[in-house]
């Protein structure tokens, strides 16, 4: 009989459970087994139950890590240690017990799945909730707990270096995508920690920076997709940030851990620091940290284990804290069903990798395709020249906390080769090296380790060029494939982008191919946007496949020759030039902070919020993305909903007009001109994705709820929706909008 690596390995870890368990005199005697163990019970009613058999030590053991990714366990009374890992797009390497070097295993293999900006361009909440159970089920089968993921920060600044990890520039797309990956995850009993909870939009000064921003701000813009993932998602567990916000760390921030988070929200969950990021005792216990991780100090040194035990027993901290805490931390316990036996969990099934292709391949974005030269017809297009040093990289493995050991990664080359090298006849050439990352220097707290770039000689990056340029006249297509890595200074954990160029030398490079063969194709391989110039305007087909984890490879070349049709759209405004951007306006005072604070002045001007506000014209919009097909749009409607004050139902019509089927995402904008505070120009509230037949015809129904029309007014510590007339804007993208209407709030509304 055979078994997959992922059986051995549940295998393993259920024997090791056993083992831990039958230690606990309470698997001896049924009679007195504790209520704690009956998986019949409700969890409140077996913490309870728990909680008074722990001594002091033991719950200040389950509040503090006792390895990299290790934290509680009490053999006394059959606790089981608490297992998390990186990271949002798959379950990492496995590294020893207290060091970051990788633990030797040979069944740490894992599905990558595309980057989380890759994600967003799907615009679809059906795949994010498949991503995370993908995640969830292989969590489970590693025996980890807590995934830490996904990540949900706000694509301030094109730059920053985690663009890739982020669901865009919307919150609410962020907001969306976030509850449907986090449902996923957790059905998949393994616990999401949303994070770097919170205005943690830059890599540069991460550790120390302080945000100053606006309450409205913070609010609109910072917040809602952690507040929908915890109050909709229920998600039981949220990573604190490194950055400071109003001069408190956020990892023992009192105003958002335990008034807005705790308070307002209602989690029930823990916080857990990211790794390093806990700064003070006193902090820590009060300001609502719930488990420590990752500090650099023996274990029983950690702010939260022995100086905190004494602040407890010197009666400076009363016990109820602790007890809240150990409590927030059980809860993960039990919800994942490390008491009980949890499911098998399996890695790298066919399911699991088919998941991985459609993400990638409904997040590729189609930017340009004039005269039509995509889809490729393999069987007449002769010879296919594929030009690019990122046809042939493996990205799964970089990124640091992002990084997964892939079990494949079929690269570009692999996926083109497989899917028209029987009929064409297809080149490579490289083209350009990129200077090569080497890491070997210290690593910091979050385990990113320090290294360096090894410099490609002129006369070898002349020679790449040229052969590039040779094959691309021997053509009859050029597919060429570029963009950016995760070395240093590019799409990379701990650092930000220095601007928004392609590395050299592929601009060049990209006007000789187009100049030796204007049938030339520009596939991007990125996690944040870049700027085309002087090319784009040279090139007829630009596409933007982001990191495409396992599936890469295959999910590129089923847009390229047409089998599937690209519907992704971009989550994130693509800036003519960065100081276009919002957070470059100000001067080192926006970005990246003078004497320790970013100044957030643009308020809620974010992304899209700003460009179409100030009447900026981007390279390419928000929500913008091509087809192979078209859509017409017609036939709005708007109605009150019958049953609740305050909801609106968006209707309207729409139509495939082309050939070939395919799906377009229906954007709904609303905007406000009657408020008494500044509102953007519009705001994304609403969208759905529909698949169309050629010729179909659906009606595309979407919801407005009353915090689609509010603001959040800091006076009132509300979000306040003026009564007054609203337009309701439609359409492909936030700058293609087919159908507008009015709305009338007959009343002011307090929305919740």
């Amino acid at each position: 009989m055979k078994h997959s690596l992922g059986f051995f390995r549940l295998l393993a870890a259920t024997a090791a459970a056993v083992v831990y368990l039958s230690n606990s005199p309470w698997l001896h005697a049924d009679e007195r087994r504790p209520a704690y163990f009956d998986a019949s019970l409700p969890i409140e009613e077996r913490i309870d139950d728990l909680l008074p058999r722990l001594s002091l030590e033991e719950k200040i053991g389950l509040v503090h890590a006792n390895g990299k990714f290790r934290a509680g366990g009490v053999e006394r009374l059959g606790v089981p240690y608490l297992w998390t890992a990186d990271g949002p797009q798959g379950v990492r390497e496995e590294v020893k017990v207290d060091s970051w070097e990788p633990a030797g295993w040979t069944s740490d293999y894992a599905t990558a799945m595309p980057a989380g900006i890759g994600l967003a361009a799907t615009w679809d909440t059906n795949l994010a909730e498949a991503y995370g159970r993908v995640i969830g089920e292989e969590a489970r089968a590693r025996n980890k707990h807590v995934m830490l993921g996904p990540a949900v920060n706000i694509v301030r600044t094109p730059i920053c270096g985690r663009n890739y990890d982020y669901f865009g520039e919307d919150p609410w797309l962020a907001a969306r995508l976030a509850v449907a990956y986090v449902k996923g995850m957790q059905a998949e009993q393994t616990i999401a920690c949303i994070k770097h909870f919170a205005a943690n939009n830059q890599e540069r000064f991460r550790g120390t920076i302080d945000v100053d921003v606006d309450e409205r701000a913070l609010r609109e813009i910072y917040l809602p997709a952690f507040e929908y993932a915890v109050r909709e998602g229920g998600a039981l567990s949220i990573m604190g940030a490194y950055n400071k916000l109003r001069g408190e760390y956020c990892c023992h921030n009192g105003y958002l851990l335990n008034d807005v988070l705790k308070g307002e929200w209602g989690f029930r969950g823990a916080v857990i620091s990211d790794w390093g990021g806990t700064h003070d005792t006193r902090e820590a216990a009060l300001k609502g940290l719930d488990l420590e991780m990752g500090t650099r100090k023996p274990y029983e040194e950690y702010y939260l284990a022995r100086p905190f035990q004494e602040l407890l027993q010197n009666g400076e901290v009363p016990m109820s804290v602790l007890d809240d805490k150990v409590r927030r931390n059980l809860r993960m316990l039990f919800a994942s069903g490390a008491f009980d036996g949890r499911r098998p969990g399996s890695i790298n099934t066919p399911e699991h990798r088919e998941t991985a292709r459609r993400v990638a391949a409904e997040g590729i974005v189609l930017l340009k395709n004039e005269g039509g030269l995509l889809p490729l017809d393999p069987a007449k297009v002769g010879t296919i020249a594929v030009i690019g040093e990122n046809a042939v990289r493996r990205f799964a493995a970089g990124g640091n906390a992002a990084g997964v050991k892939a079990f494949r990664e079929m690269t570009s080359l692999e996926g083109i080769t497989a899917r028209a090298g029987a009929q064409a006849n297809v080149l490579y050439s490289r083209g350009y090296a990129q200077r090569e990352q080497f890491r070997g220097g210290p690593r910091d707290v979050a385990g990113v380790q320090g290294g360096g770039l090894r410099e490609v000689s002129d006369e070898e990056a002349r020679a790449l060029a040229d052969r590039a340029v040779q094959a691309a006249k021997e053509a009859d297509v050029v597919i060429f494939i570029g963009g950016l890595t995760h070395r240093p200074g590019a799409d990379d954990e701990g650092v930000d982008r220095a601007d928004l160029k392609l590395p050299e030398p592929q601009d060049e490079l990209i006007m000789r191919i187009v100049a030796a063969n204007p049938r030339t194709a520009v596939v991007l391989i990125a996690g944040s946007p870049v700027t085309m110039e002087p090319w784009l305007s040279e090139v007829p087909a630009v596409l933007d496949a982001w990191y495409g984890g396992s599936e890469a490879g295959s999910a590129l070349a089923s847009v390229l020759f047409g089998d599937v049709n690209p519907s992704g759209k971009l989550p994130c405004t693509f800036p003519k030039s960065l100081a276009d951007s919002p957070a470059h306006r100000g001067g080192a005072r926006t970005y990246p902070g003078e004497n320790g604070v970013v100044h957030y002045d643009e308020g809620v001007l974010v992304g899209y919020r700003w460009f179409d506000t100030k009447k900026i014209e981007p390279l390419f919009p928000f929500g913008f993305g091509l087809s192979y097909t078209t859509f017409s749009y017609a036939n709005l409607r708007l109605a009150p909903a019958a049953d609740s004050a305050g909801r609106v139902i968006v209707e309207c019509d729409v139509t495939n007009t082309g050939s070939r089927a395919g799906s377009e995402v229906v954007q709904c904008y609303v905007r406000d001109g009657h408020a008494p505070v500044l509102r953007p120009e519009k705001e994304l509230k609403a969208f759905a994705k529909v698949q169309l037949a050629p010729g179909e015809t659906k009606t595309v129904s979407l919801e407005l709820g009353p915090r689609a029309f509010a603001y959040y007014a800091p006076d009132r510590h509300r979000w306040v929706a003026e009564r007054g007339t609203f337009q309701i804007l439609v359409g492909a993208d936030s700058r293609d909008l087919r159908l507008a209407g009015d709305y009338t709030l007959p009343a002011t509304v307090i929305a919740e």
